[in-house]
């Protein structure tokens, strides 16, 4: 059994990690940070082979493929992202185009690439990791909200895709809020409510991808405000979200 991770080496990825190789998973890490990947390649009870990449590359994506692709991966996880916080006339425009490139675009590659070896074997797991941001727009962090909804309803279709073909391949969408990553540091924010633990996280996800849920929304908080989100309208929901992403301003 094998499992392929991408953003490997640290936050959700490394706890998904180290949860599947408790489990018995081999493991194909994926990252730019090649001292973290050899650290954990030693600390892991299973096989763990690093790649050492970066996905903003398109060839470097293809290249994990034709790297990988005799491996027989049952779970691909695309869990590799980042965000960014400011008014959207005012961020980095490059900094976001390296956004969309590994938010969307590494998403789509690998999926796209490895989902075709899955059908044909009829098994497998594909687990995006995308956010509680995907279901609504978010000022103050305009272009990463606006990736995250691109993977989810990719996710979605997919899985409507395979179910009509009564396929054995699954696919799931981790939707999380807050968690204790590295990524307020990357995306220059500080969260404005308590975050979750990684490894919590992690393992939630894990266990309800093999149960074949589409969407995983850990903690029962953020499975309320999206649940009531589609009770208000558009125009109230901007308000509070902008208003929400405000607090996270780091003074």
């Amino acid at each position: 059994m094998k499992a392929l991770i991408t953003g490997g080496s640290s936050g959700i990825g490394y706890s998904m990690a180290k949860y599947l190789s408790s489990l018995g998973y081999d493991l194909i890490l994926v990252s730019r940070d090649k001292e973290k990947l050899q650290k954990i390649q030693k600390e892991l009870p299973t096989e763990v082979k690093i790649v050492v990449a970066d996905l903003t590359n398109e060839a470097k994506l293809k290249e994990i493929y034709v790297l990988c692709k005799n491996d027989n991966i049952d779970i691909l996880i695309n869990n590799a992202g980042f965000g960014l916080f400011g008014d959207f006339s005012d961020t980095d425009l490059n900094k976001e185009l390296e956004m969309i490139d590994v938010n969307i675009k590494a998403v789509h590659v690998l999926t796209k690439l490895f989902l075709k070896d899955m059908r044909k074997r009829n098994s497998g797991y594909i687990l995006n990791v995308s956010s509680a941001a995907s279901f609504q727009a978010g000022p103050l962090m305009a272009t990463y909200y606006a990736t995250k909804s691109y993977v989810t309803k990719l996710s979605l279709a997919i899985y409507e895709e395979l179910r009509k073909e009564k396929s054995n391949v699954h696919i799931s969408c981790l939707c999380p809020g807050p968690v204790n990553t590295n990524f307020n540091n990357v995306a220059n924010v500080q969260f404005a409510m308590k975050s979750l633990n990684s490894d919590d996280v992690a393992k939630y996800a894990i266990d309800k991808m093999f149960k074949n849920k589409l969407i995983i929304i850990p903690g029962l908080k953020m499975k309320m405000a999206i649940f009531f989100n589609r009770f208000i309208s558009l125009k109230f929901a901007l308000k509070i979200v902008y208003k929400f992403q405000k607090k996270k301003e780091k003074k």
